[in-house]
């Protein structure tokens, strides 16, 4: 699991099997946790916080839950430091993608 030493760092830093990407390239994606996931979406952070964080914020406005998560608006999504629009249609995309595959 990810370790908060390693969270105010950019993840470009991480030891390389600690990097969502190629941690979901080694392992597969059901090997990431759900923030790991979101991070590689996001793509980056901001000044001092990883695209982890960025990514754990998001969860927090969806309750740690996906299916809210996808309820919220672009316009709640960019409440989140670090997400503007662009990142915001990207999450909201993937997540419409997901719900699409489950109908």
């Amino acid at each position: 699991m990810e370790n908060s030493g390693k969270l105010s760092r950019p993840i470009k830093t991480w030891a390389a099997d600690d990097r969502p990407r190629e941690k979901m390239l080694a392992k597969g994606a059901a090997a990431l946790s759900d923030s790991e996931l979101l991070a590689i979406l996001i793509g980056h952070g901001y000044k001092n916080q990883s695209a982890v964080e960025v990514a754990r914020e998001v969860l927090e406005l969806g309750k740690q839950n996906l299916v809210e998560l996808g309820r919220l608006s672009l316009a709640t999504l960019q409440k989140v430091p670090g997400i503007g629009a662009a990142k915001a249609v990207t999450i909201a995309a993937a997540l419409e993608l997901g719900r699409r595959r489950h109908a």
